[in-house]
């Protein structure tokens, strides 16, 4: 395939992301590795999660707005009796706490005050831009703004596994929800505090983990065979695919 075909590419490439990148290094290799600048992501994961990243390629970039607006899920694990400024692993511990006598009734009761609709306040450390400046900059620099909630919906919040300080989870919720800050909130409940120490995503609507391919795995394979992988506009999002 020559690299004039390779920019012609359309679709949407299903990858699973490794810990340790931004979802815009991985849009970056992929650019590298495709020989084309059209190229982007419907719904971000921090650097400290992994699984399903939506890439838009070519033309597909037109329908992101429609692949972001749909619903998420989430395996997570959440450390309780330790607070960090920004709500998971990859920030400074601000405070510890001993974990109480938890059971995991006591644990899944105060999951479920989480369901339904809500307002959840965004975290200092996120990209949200007030006055065109990102929250996480502000933060570094120690300082904290007023910030509006955001309107979110908890489709369920289940616990997969207890053994304290340790507690892993299933979520699934509408997009634009902080994860951290439902760990951070569920560890404020549990009266001991608590931080996200790893996260997964394994659906962004229709689309699975198990349809994922390690962007390592991706990297290897030809033009064509990437090219083979890439779901049509039209299944992707046939709402809006003309």
């Amino acid at each position: 395939m020559s690299l004039q075909q390779a920019r012609e590419m359309e679709g949407v490439l299903l990858v699973d992301k490794p810990r340790g990148l931004t979802s815009h290094d991985v849009v970056y290799r992929l650019r590298r590795k495709l020989q084309m600048k059209k190229i982007g992501h419907a719904g971000t994961l921090d650097p400290m999660a992994t699984g399903v990243l939506v890439m838009l390629i070519g033309k597909a970039t037109r329908i992101s707005q429609f692949l972001m607006s749909v619903d998420k899920a989430y395996e997570g694990e959440a450390t309780l009796g330790v607070v960090t400024d920004s709500q998971d692993a990859e920030g400074e511990v601000m405070e510890t706490r001993p974990v109480p006598e938890l059971t995991e009734a006591g644990v899944r009761d105060a999951m479920k005050t989480f369901l339904g609709d809500q307002y959840q306040m965004p975290p200092m450390h996120s990209a949200i831009k007030i006055g065109g400046v990102p929250l996480y900059k502000m933060a570094r620099r120690g300082e904290e703004v007023e910030r509006e909630p955001r309107f979110i919906r908890v489709t369920s919040f289940t616990l997969r596994s207890f053994a304290p300080p340790k507690l892993t989870f299933d979520l699934h919720c509408t997009k634009g929800t902080y994860v951290r800050t439902i760990a951070h909130d569920l560890g404020q409940k549990l009266g001991c505090g608590a931080h996200l120490s790893a996260l997964r995503r394994t659906a962004s609507g229709q689309f699975t983990i198990t349809q994922c391919l390690p962007l390592d795995q991706v990297e290897a394979l030809s033009l064509p065979d990437i090219e083979k992988r890439l779901i049509p506009v039209h299944e992707a999002a046939p709402r809006v695919a003309q």
